[in-house]
């Protein structure tokens, strides 16, 4: 029996690694990759090839330009136009090759800046977004679209999920253009080794946020992904057919870098930046649709962060500074 010839975009990424960890324990299924040396996914013509020469049973769609709240503001044309080249791209090629099954990776960002909270699916394009990463939003609106479009017209079964915020190994650990998990458990670290007095953190704490370990959106993303056609259009709709990916719990940023300096060993004193940006005042997900269909997550915020941490160490001298 072949094996099912499955494609991550996005591999060495924190997401699409996650994936590949995942699906590397199904024996049925061969993983194709292609680095960016190889593959150019901003570029139309060297996707389509890369698709005829592969044929390519079933994608998972984890490349994009990620980042925090400072590369959103400095370099918003390039998270536009480098997210909608992309999945532009690897949609199109997998429905002119004829592979019937996708999954799209997006972002919780999707939906309005004061969108109701909990965030439900319904709440997409109901009002403005949130100003400091509208274009990578808008790009993440454009995939989901994308997948529905093709559905609609072509019968395809390309499927959305958009998880909340994410961390875990393989994160960007960036100082400036990383979120802020790990801007956070470096910028602890660094002050730890350091014996400094203080650490700052952007903002004023207050705002909530929700949080996913990375392996947990990995076993999300595989069981959407293979859930029965039936149940799965019973449980969305034709223009509205994204899942959210979440714990279902938030908590504050002040709670969050208290539970990042007890989990990194610093006891210096945090102080909170008022000036910088805060963004939207809270992100929870509505994960009801995902739980109905019979997936949870697993791991908890303080476990996952441990075990982060613990990557963190073991990588620190190959992680991308």
């Amino acid at each position: 029996m072949s094996k099912q010839r499955v494609f991550v975009a996005g591999h060495r990424g924190m997401v699409g690694s996650a994936i590949c960890r995942k699906l590397v324990t199904d024996e049925s299924i061969e993983i194709i990759t292609a680095t960016r040396e190889d593959l150019d996914l901003t570029n139309q013509s060297q996707v389509q090839g890369y698709f005829k020469e592969q044929a390519i049973d079933q994608v998972y769609l984890a490349a994009a330009k990620v980042g925090g709240i400072h590369a959103n503001n400095e370099y918003p044309a390039e998270f536009i136009y480098e997210n909608l080249m992309i999945e532009a791209n690897i949609i199109h090629a997998a429905h002119q090759n004829n592979v019937q099954k996708l999954l799209f990776l997006g972002s919780s960002c999707i939906y309005p800046k004061f969108a109701e909270q909990p965030m439900s699916e319904s709440a997409l394009l109901t009002s403005f977004l949130e100003p400091t990463n509208e274009p990578y939003a808008i790009a993440k609106i454009a995939g989901i679209k994308l997948c529905e479009s093709y559905n609609r017209q072509y019968g395809r079964d390309y499927r959305s999920v958009m998880p909340t915020n994410l961390y875990g190994p393989n994160d960007n650990f960036h100082p400036d253009n990383s979120h802020v998990i790990p801007a956070m458990m470096r910028r602890f670290h660094e002050a730890k080794l350091a014996n400094a007095p203080e650490v700052v953190v952007w903002g004023t704490g207050k705002p909530m946020r929700e949080f996913l370990h990375v392996d947990d959106l990995a076993a999300a993303s595989v069981f959407v992904i293979n859930i029965d056609r039936k149940i799965y259009d019973a449980n969305t709709e034709p223009m509205l057919s994204h899942i959210n990916v979440g714990t279902g719990v938030d908590c504050t940023i002040r709670e969050l870098a208290e539970t990042i300096a007890t989990v990194v060993g610093y006891d210096g004193k945090l102080v909170f930046d008022p000036t910088k940006p805060n963004g939207s005042p809270r992100k929870l997900l509505d994960v009801h649709r995902v739980e109905n269909l019979g997936w949870r997550h697993a791991i908890s915020l303080k476990s996952g962060l441990e075990g982060t941490y613990k990557w963190f160490l073991e990588n620190y001298h190959e992680i991308r500074f």
